[in-house]
């Protein structure tokens, strides 16, 4: 029965984690602003020389989750399960990138190609290609840091863990994130945007920063619900099997 709960538990936090992590590529492809959607005003910060305010990918809904299994599994799992499932989810994502490169290519049957509608005519084709085709550099950014900033996650959060035990949660959640997320929120867009589409430094600067602030202010409103989610997961578990796996969880 333990046996089988632990199993349970790893499949559905790792099929939950890559799920997350590839869903959020694919709508990333959308920028909303976040001030616009609470019914706010946007904001004009001016960050390293540019006004920049708070206009997002819409993956930013979904990568929150993304931390918050990672820390979870660290939790259980150690970082042997975050990495096999960062690993997995990369792999994932690559593939279903080819997948839709391959879905672009082919060619579109006539009566597909032009819908019409009460705003006009849409070129079907052109849309399906604009919405799902990412330039290369952009995918190659977003791997390599969602990459990067897992590594990075895992490894502070097992770090705080092996100096404070179980207690404080929030604090190995939140420091692994905080620095992970910096990290990560400069990586994307150095290679992305400064190597692959020539923009200054300044602004790659100040779009990491805004980033990075609206993360980490993310991931602070979701710590009651990391604490929940570990709640329910001990729940499950059992006192005695929840505790034995966070001991092994701290040497892997």
């Amino acid at each position: 029965m333990k046996e089988s709960k632990r199993t349970v538990l790893f499949l559905l936090l790792g099929s939950f984690f890559i799920a997350n992590a590839l869903v959020a590529e694919f709508i990333g492809v959308k920028i909303f602003s976040v001030e616009k959607t609470l019914g706010l005003t946007p904001i004009s910060w001016e960050v390293f020389g540019n006004k920049l305010s708070f206009n997002m990918t819409v993956g930013v809904l979904l990568w929150p989750i993304v931390f918050i299994m990672t820390d979870i599994i660290n939790e259980y799992f150690g970082r042997s399960g975050v990495k096999l499932f960062s690993y997995i989810a990369a792999i994932m994502i690559s593939y279903s990138f080819l997948a839709v490169f391959a879905g672009i290519k082919v060619t579109p049957a006539d009566f597909w190609m032009i819908r019409e509608t009460s705003n006009g005519s849409i070129d079907m084709q052109e849309a399906y290609a604009q919405i799902f085709g990412q330039g290369l550099w952009i995918i190659a950014g977003s791997l390599v840091a969602f990459l990067i900033g897992q590594l990075i996650d895992v490894t502070v959060f097992h770090y705080i863990k092996t100096k404070t035990g179980n207690k404080y949660l929030w604090l190995r959640a939140t420091g692994s994130t905080v620095i992970s997320q910096l990290i990560d929120s400069f990586v994307v867009l150095f290679i992305a945007f400064y190597l692959g589409a020539g923009w200054d430094m300044n602004l790659v600067l100040g779009i990491s920063l805004i980033n990075f602030i609206y993360k980490l202010s993310v991931a602070l409103l979701l710590t009651p619900l990391l604490y929940g989610v570990h709640a329910i997961i001990d729940s499950y578990l059992g006192k005695e099997l929840a505790a034995s796996m966070m001991r092994e969880a701290q040497e892997k």
